[in-house]
């Protein structure tokens, strides 16, 4: 069966579910490598690897949905909570801007009482500089649609107007129910974050997808999660790239009480040639040094990423979970020379800078 797969890929052919199931329980890192690297030489034959300047901003800790595996956020009676202001979220985008930033990766909490105008007018205020706004993950949208009534198109539409360029593939974790209900009840499901990004884009909007695995999810649901990104890719082919990472488990309430121990970094580089290997129908898949580090991302490279992610000038959340690499332009340009590579800056779709 493995000479069957290694055919198909070869070709250039889709593997099935069963072929998937097969690798992951049978071929080894090796064997994996070598096929994630034959479709990430074929998708890109020159040997550039991209990547973005940008900042995580976060625009609030305050939340009402409390995720077992986050160790960010605040509930919202909970002292030391934060919200910032208008001159705050300028003055990081102009620092970002000086430093050849080319957007801004904005995400919060689900806040209990900002109303959807409040949203409206924080996209104004930030389009005054010029800067690409990739923003709101599809909990958000969810969220800010209960809290105005409206549906999340109708939410979509009015924030688009507003100044929002692109979606963040944030909030996925796992798209199964079973895995969502346990981990965040209060977030939207995976039915519904599916249906975000499906709005997004047939209104226009490209978006990223992400996948958070080395929890409590089953070797089936990793597939099922797959699954339903490749799907809706063929039908709207709104995704820019698959950002695959693992659960960092120090400072949560999942790991206290489960006690899962954060997963290696072999197994990490198995899941990110797995998901470079199904998912045929997605150009770009992005390494995470953010939670591996520079030279597991730098190995990511021969693992089927041909991307390097963005600088990350601010990262709070993988941080609040006790991890804290940092890397400059200058250092990934370097790594990636290293590795044997060509780095190039990008925007969020993708092209050159």
């Amino acid at each position: 069966m493995l000479q069957e797969i290694i055919s198909k890929v070869e070709q250039g052919d889709r593997i099935s579910d069963d072929a998937y199931r097969f690798l992951e329980q049978e071929a080894d890192l090796h064997q994996l490598g070598f096929l994630a690297n034959s479709i990430r030489k074929r998708l890109h034959p020159e040997p550039v690897v991209s990547y973005v300047i940008d900042r995580n901003i976060n625009y609030t800790d305050i939340c009402v949905s409390a995720c077992k595996f986050c160790a960010f956020f605040k509930a919202p009676e909970e002292e030391g909570g934060q919200l910032l202001s208008s001159d705050e979220l300028i003055a990081k985008i102009k620092e970002t801007q000086a430093l050849g930033g080319t957007q801004i990766l904005l995400q919060g909490g689900l806040h209990p009482d900002k109303p959807l105008e409040y949203y409206e007018d924080m996209l104004r205020t930030m389009k005054l500089t010029g800067i690409h706004i990739h923003g709101f993950s599809p909990p958000e949208i969810y969220h800010f649609a209960q809290l105005s009534g409206l549906s999340t198109k109708q939410v979509l539409r009015r924030l688009i107007d507003a100044g929002l360029d692109s979606i963040p593939g944030g909030g996925a974790e796992i798209l199964t129910n079973r895995v969502r209900e346990e981990l965040a009840p209060k977030k939207c499901n995976a039915d519904q974050w599916i249906q975000v990004m499906e709005e997004a884009h047939y209104l226009g909007l490209r978006t990223t997808a992400t996948m958070m695995f080395g929890h409590i999810e089953t070797a089936d649901e990793r597939l099922e999660h797959l699954r339903r990104l490749r799907t809706l890719q063929d039908s709207t082919g709104g995704f820019t790239a698959f950002i695959p990472w693992s659960f960092q488990p120090d400072n949560t309430a999942l790991a206290a009480a489960r006690k899962i121990e954060k997963v290696s970094s072999f197994t990490y580089l198995r899941m990110l040639a797995l998901s470079r290997i199904y998912l045929d129908n997605f150009a770009n898949v992005q390494a995470s040094w953010v939670t591996q580090g520079p030279k597991i991302a730098q190995l990511s490279l021969f693992f089927g990423a041909n991307d390097f992610g963005s600088t990350m000038i601010e990262e709070n959340v993988v941080a609040a979970a006790g991890v804290k690499f940092r890397l400059s332009e200058k250092e990934i340009r370097h790594l990636v020379t290293d590795a044997g590579f060509t780095p190039q800056q990008r925007l969020m779709d993708y092209t050159f800078v």
